[in-house]
Order: C-alpha cells, then structure tokens, then sequence
C-alpha cells in the first residue's frame, strides 16, 4: 500500500533498524513526573552501494550507521537484517542486492 510507504517515511523511525521515538517521563527537582519523547537522532546519510553500483540516500540513526560500518557496508548489512525491520525502501535495495549477487530471498537454517 503506498500509505503505509509514506507514513514510514514521515515518521521518526531508523529506516535500518525501526528505532523510534521512546516515551518516558521528565521529572523535576520536586520529582513530579509529566510526560515527555525521547527521539531516536536520525540523519540522513548517502551510502553507496557496490553491488548496484550507486549512491543511496537513506534516513537513518546514528546507531544504524555505525551497524553499518561494522558489518562492512551497506549491501553486507542489509543482506543480513531481517526483512520485518526495514523500511519499504530499504526493503527494496535489499531484495535488489540479493538479485544482483546472487543470493536467495529466504535463506534455510541448516540444522
């Protein structure tokens, strides 16, 4: 559904990992507790791809993107990230990169 593609998009949520905003509550020096937002800190950055061979831009935490850096890239993550975290769009570079190396869209456990 193209909705559900463009509440993803304005929403405060890692196209990545799916971090979104937490709610908690701000308490005073008198320990009264109101409610609050914690917001996950998103940035957009431009990742290159080496599978598909160009950049893409993507609204991300900075969590994700040192996830990304660890596991050597974006095409290494998104091949190992579970189909139910990412966004639409980066659902889609995924099934793009698995196309384009080579490899299986469900993958079976062995054992």
């Amino acid at each position: 559904m193209a909705g559900m593609e463009e509440d993803f998009e304005m929403s405060r949520r890692c196209e990545l990992t799916a971090k979104g905003p937490q709610v908690g509550h701000k308490v005073s020096h008198s320990n009264i507790k109101t409610k609050r937002r914690f917001l996950p800190n998103l940035v957009n950055v431009t990742f290159i791809s080496d599978a598909l061979a160009r950049n893409v831009r993507l609204r991300v935490s900075t969590n994700a993107l040192k996830s990304v850096d660890h596991n050597g890239g974006l095409d290494k993550f998104l091949l190992k990230a579970k189909a139910d975290l990412l966004s639409p769009r980066a659902l889609d570079l995924k099934r793009a990169i698995e196309k384009k190396v080579g490899k299986p869209v469900f993958e079976k456990k062995a054992g």
